[in-house]
Formats: structure tokens, C-alpha cells, sequence
């Protein structure tokens, strides 16, 4: 299903767009189905597109040499995905964004979108919006890391993406909050027997 409404509503919300601007902006996004699994994105590529997550889940990652895989970031529906770092400044990307689940995107590629902001500059305002919001993410992951204990990282991910234990792999939770699987099953035992009368 490629129905852009959760999108419009998304872009309308950040910029005021009339109503042949949305057109011309919606005549440029690809929709695209991804399968559990595949990438959208390897890490040494130059990242050339922002996509919409209309459905499904997305991880970040960066693998090593040795197989060690090192988890950044998760995106799930109504969330853009994307490596800002990568695209704004033309050189490979240091991440791998995988699909955890059948997908679905909007992907507005990076030819398309400097058309765009010529053609429309109040685009100017969402792309900047989303580019701030990754800073602003970034700073609170660095500042977390350095000043929040694990058990604290994970009950403030549990507040904020609750769906993320039916959806992400156990693994790749653990690796984004920077723990062991075993102690992020020990903090999750501990949390539950803590809430219990």
C-alpha cells in the first residue's frame, strides 16, 4: 500500500506546503518495499537519499572485520531514516541501516531533493528540522553513555519505545545500550520482579 497520508501529515506538520507544492514533492518519492533482512544502506556508500518509514523497523549498525557488529540507532514507522552525516557531506557512510521486519519506505533521493529546495524552498525548514533532530539524538546518546547507568538507559528506552522487545532482536538492544544479552536479561529480570507486588 503506497499511501503517502501519514507522510503529508508528517511534512505538513514541520513546513506549510500548498497543495500543488505537495504534489510536486510527492511526484519524487519512491516507495519501495523492503524484505526483513535487506539493506538500505552498506556501510562505505555514500548515503543519497532521506526515506520515510511508512511501515516496519530499520537497525543501524556498523559491522567490524572481526564480526563484531556495533548497534547505533533503530527507526520505526512515521520516523525518517537515513545517514545525515553521510549525505550532507558526500563521503561513505560508516553505517548499515538493515530491515528487522517487512518494510515499507518513501525514499526521496539526493538529486531529487536539491530540485526540491529550489523548486519549494519551505522544504528548506523540514530538512533542517531533520537534521537538527539527529543532532539533538546524537547528543543525547553521547551524554547517556557518559552519565546514565545501563539499567537507567534501558528503562528510558523501554518509556520511549515500549514495542522495541517485540520488534528488535535482544542483541542489538543490549549492543545499542552498550551492555552484555546476559546483563541485558538481568536488568529486564530485575525490572520486572521490581514492579511486582
Amino acid at each position: 500500500m503506497t499511501d503517502k497520508q501519514d507522510l503529508k501529515q508528517q511534512v505538513e506538520s514541520l513546513c506549510s506546503l500548498s497543495d500543488k507544492e505537495w504534489q510536486t514533492f510527492a511526484a519524487r518519492l519512491n516507495y519501495r518495499e523492503i524484505k526483513k533482512g535487506d539493506y538500505v544502506l552498506y556501510q562505505d556508500r555514500v548515503c543519497d537519499f532521506v526515506a520515510f518509514v511508512q511501515s516496519g523497523a530499520f537497525v543501524y549498525f556498523r559491522s567490524l572485520e572481526n564480526g563484531t557488529e556495533y548497534t547505533t540507532d533503530f527507526g520505526f514507522n512515521g520516523e525518517w531514516i537515513g545517514d545525515m552525516y553521510s549525505r550532507l557531506n558526500g563521503i561513505p557512510s560508516f553505517l548499515n541501516i538493515k530491515a528487522l521486519e517487512d518494510s515499507a519506505i518513501h525514499i526521496l533521493y539526493q538529486k531529487d531533493l536539491d530540485e526540491l529546495l529550489i523548486a519549494i524552498p519551505a522544504l528548506e525548514r523540514l530538512l533542517r528540522i531533520l537534521v537538527e533532530r539527529a543532532f539533538l539524538k546524537i547528543v543525547r546518546q553521547s551524554l547517556h553513555f557518559q552519565i546514565v547507568d545501563a539499567k537507567e538507559r534501558y528503562l528510558i528506552l523501554m518509556e520511549e519505545s515500549p514495542e522495541i522487545l517485540q520488534r528488535v532482536p535482544l542483541y542489538h538492544i543490549a549492543n545499542y545500550l552498550g551492555i552484555a544479552p546476559k546483563s541485558l536479561s538481568r536488568i529486564r529480570n530485575n525490572t520486572v520482579k521490581g514492579r511486582q507486588p
